[in-house]
This record gives structure tokens, C-alpha cells and sequence, in this order.
């Protein structure tokens, strides 16, 4: 019994089902970042049956069949408004942090979020024809697609495995025949099997691809397909769009400009009215109010006293409100809304919010979208890496031209429509560039599919 190695066996034993039970564990992990994702989507629905409405599971739920949905709700499912509106947060979908404003014939998706208004909603796909389940179905294609340097794995252990048997087959045979004893042919056979066994050359490449797309998807990475991740080392150049990718898509107070009034009394009549809105516009005006309020008594009194004295408050969806005031009308919202009033001039392509009460025109506050905190380190990395980092934005150029030097980035392009994007991504890929593209994922999905990798935030 002295060459029976019972205590190598049993560590060979060891280590292979160590090995299998590491491949287990991170599956399940990268199969919990999957069901994590679809708990996203609403569990119930409020349904219209008769004239009634009734809650049921969201499985209950058919193709045009009526859902209703109250603020604070997630949309049950895909569908296209039929009555009601109200400003929806699809940043789930788009990464658009500023709510979309929808009405009637608008489409809506599941598991966005409905922050103010009642909307009634016709269902027009379910289950795993929605869009969130095929976020879901991309996340399980990335964990289970094979990147090239797998696929070469795979060639070679197909190769290397029969291989292996034949030459301990060889080598059994040529130590019996060379006067061994079966014991000892049998051992070196084992032992070429176990010293040439590949199981790591084809579980480490697809292990470690699984296990890289399931802890990116529990951070909020979702990888399209094993390839893109040997694309990402021969990137150059890196396009980012503006709102929502280097901006956080909430809107603040940046500039107050008063006509006939006091920038002071301007921005706390804004608030003072807004303060009954719901918009994230709205909010942010009420926001620079409420500051201004609480360093300045006298400011203090005047929003509350306003505050008090509005009545028959109306939003008008898509251009603003209309409230009166002290008994006089006050329009604040778009250029559109303020049309007939005298000495009207919309002055600004910025986003802004016009007033006038009683027919006389006060002056607008204009807001921007913030820069996110981590944006400029962001570009700063991208540099280190000898990446180009371009900045492309639909919207002006003075206003793209502002952000990009707040954060460091020298190349920019504004005033880009979604085809303006493409063709200026093919440009710089004829001039041998490799271009990734970092967008909403839905203004930009020509841009996204154009670039050799592409990046959707949301």
C-alpha cells in the first residue's frame, strides 16, 4: 500500500468539486442580477372592467385591455395613454433623469414611473413582449454568449482533450508491453490524464465572462454580449452625450431675469404659484424660492402671502399653468403660453419659464441642467487612458460649449440631430478611430449601433 496515494487523490477530488462548487455559486449570483432586474416591473395592475376599476396580478393583464395609474405608481406595462396626463420618469428606460410629459395618443412603457397625474393606459404588449423583459432577454444572451478568445478555449480543449486520452492510452500500452505490471501502467496513465487535464482552459474564460456580467449588471451594467468586452481595450475616442450621461437631468435656477419687477419678487411669485405643481421644473423654482426665502424675512412674508392669495390653479400640459393671484390671471410656463401678452419677447433658447400677471409681462427664470459630481473625473480617467473624449448634444452650442469647458472635454459638437451623430461617428471610424458612443439609449440608438461599442445609460 506504500505507493497508493490516497491523500492525492482525495485533494484532486477536492479541488474539482471546489471548482464546481465556485461555478455554481457564481452562477446563482449572476442569475440573482437577472431576477433582480425584472422585479423591476410593476406586480399589479389596476384594471377598467366595466366602468370598475379592479386590482389584479400583472399576469391578469391582456393586450388592450385598460389600466389605470395613479402618481407614485409604476406603469403596469407597455401601453398608449387613452386619457389623463402626467409627467412619467423613463429613466428606467431612456436615462432621461427629467420626467417626460405625456398625454393622450403618447406611448408609456412598464416600470416607468407615473410622478403626477391619473392616466388611463391601453395595453399594447405584455410579458416577455415588453421592453423591460427584453432588457432582461440582452442580459441573459451577454451571460451565456461565447467572446472569441472563449470560442479558442473551446477549439482547443475539443482538440486537446481526445489528445490527451490517446497518449495515456499510448502510455498504458507501452508499459505493459515494456514489462510492467497493470498496476503501475494504470497509475502512469492516471497521472497524464490529471497532469494534462484542461478544465481550466475551458471553464476559467467562460466562468470569468459570467462572472463579469453579472456583477456588472448588479451595479447597474448591463453587457450586451461577451464580444464587447474585447472591443472596450481598442477604444480611442469616447462620445458622450450631454442630458443624463454628463448632466444629472435635474433642472436648477441659473439665471433670473426681471422685466417691470424685482429679481427677487420675480423668482418668489415663480415659486410662490409653482409651489402647487408638480413638474421638476416646478420644483426647482420653488427650490431657488424657498433658499432665497430663508435669507430674506421680507421675501419670506411675500411667498407665503402670495402663496395664500393663489386660486383656480390649472396646469396646461406641455406649455405651463395658469393660476390667479391677489384676483389677477398669472401665466408662468413657455414662450407659446406667454404669445399675447404686450411686451413679450422670448429672448432665450435656454429652457426657461416666462411670467406675466395681469396681462404684464415680469420677466423669466431660465434653468440648466446640473453637471453630475463625477463627470469631470470621469473625463480626466478617459485621458489617462489616451482616450479622446468629444462631447455631442442636440442642444445649442453655447449651451454644449459651456458644459464642455466646465468639465474638461475641448472637442464639441452641437445642434446634432441623431443623424448629424452618425455621420459624424462614421467619419472619425473611415479615419481609422475606434469610437465608443455613451448615450440615453433611446435618442441615440443609431449613434449606440453605429459605434463599435456602445454604451446606453439606464
Amino acid at each position: 500500500l506504500n505507493n497508493i496515494y490516497f491523500e492525492a487523490a482525495c485533494g484532486i477530488i477536492m479541488f474539482l468539486l471546489l471548482g464546481r462548487y465556485l461555478e455554481a455559486r457564481s452562477k446563482k449570483e449572476a442569475g440573482a442580477a437577472l431576477r433582480a432586474l425584472l422585479e423591476v416591473g410593476a406586480k399589479q395592475a389596476t384594471i377598467l372592467r366595466d366602468g370598475q376599476e379592479l386590482k389584479v396580478p400583472i399576469k391578469a393583464v391582456g393586450i388592450d385591455d385598460e389600466f389605470v395609474s395613479y402618481p407614485g405608481e409604476k406603469i403596469a406595462t407597455d401601453g398608449v395613454v387613452t386619457a389623463g396626463s402626467a409627467a412619467i420618469n423613463a429613466s428606467l428606460m431612456t436615462g432621461e433623469s427629467v420626467p417626460v410629459d405625456v398625454g393622450v395618443g403618447d406611448s408609456v412603457i412598464g416600470g416607468t414611473i407615473n410622478t403626477n397625474g391619473r392616466l388611463v393606459v391601453r395595453a399594447t404588449a405584455i410579458g416577455a413582449d415588453t421592453q423591460l423583459a427584453h432588457i432582461a432577454k440582452l442580459l441573459e444572451k451577454a451571460q451565456t454568449a461565447k467572446a472569441e478568445v472563449q470560442r479558442l478555449a473551446d477549439k482547443v480543449s475539443g482538440i486537446f482533450v481526445p489528445l490527451v486520452i490517446v497518449i495515456a492510452v499510448i502510455v498504458f500500452i507501452a508499459w505493459l508491453l515494456y514489462g510492467a505490471r497493470i498496476g503501475f501502467a494504470f497509475t502512469a496513465a492516471v497521472a497524464v490524464l490529471i497532469i494534462a487535464c484542461p478544465c481550466a482552459l475551458g471553464l476559467a474564460t467562460p466562468m470569468a465572462l459570467l462572472v463579469g456580467t453579472g456583477w456588472g449588471a448588479q451595479h447597474g451594467i448591463v453587457i450586451s454580449g461577451a464580444p464587447v468586452l474585447e472591443t472596450a481595450k481598442d477604444i480611442d475616442t469616447v462620445i458622450l452625450d450631454k442630458t443624463g450621461t454628463i448632466t444629472t437631468g435635474q433642472m436648477a435656477v441659473v439665471k433670473v431675469a426681471p422685466h417691470n419687477v424685482g429679481s427677487a419678487e420675480l423668482l418668489a411669485l415663480a415659486g410662490a404659484v409653482e409651489s402647487s405643481a408638480e413638474h421638476p421644473i416646478a420644483a426647482a423654482i420653488v427650490s431657488a424660492a424657498q433658499q432665497l426665502a430663508d435669507e430674506n424675512d421680507r421675501i419670506a412674508q411675500f411667498v407665503d402671502r402670495l402663496r395664500s392669495k393663489t386660486t383656480n390653479f390649472k396646469v396646461l400640459p406641455g406649455m405651463g399653468l395658469r393660476a390667479e393671484v391677489e384676483g389677477k390671471e398669472l401665466l408662468a410656463g413657455s414662450a407659446q403660453l406667454l404669445a399675447g401678452v404686450p411686451d413679450f419677447d422670448a429672448v432665450t433658447d435656454a429652457t426657461a419659464v416666462y411670467l406675466s400677471w395681469d396681462n404684464v409681462y415680469l420677466g423669466y427664470i431660465e434653468l440648466a441642467d446640473t453637471v453630475k459630481s463625477t463627470s469631470k473625473q470621469a473625463i480626466e480617467l478617459f485621458k489617462e487612458l489616451n482616450m479622446t473624449p468629444v462631447l455631442v448634444s442636440g442642444d445649442s452650442k453655447r449651451v454644449a460649449s459651456q458644459v464642455a469647458a466646465e468639465i474638461g472635454i475641448d472637442n464639441v459638437l452641437g445642434e446634432a440631430l441623431p443623424e448629424d451623430k452618425v455621420a459624424y461617428i462614421q467619419q472619425l471610424q473611415q479615419a481609422g478611430r475606434k469610437v465608443a458612443m455613451v448615450g440615453d439609449g433611446v435618442n441615440d440608438a443609431a449613434a449606440l449601433a453605429q459605434a463599435d461599442l456602445g454604451l446606453a445609460m439606464g
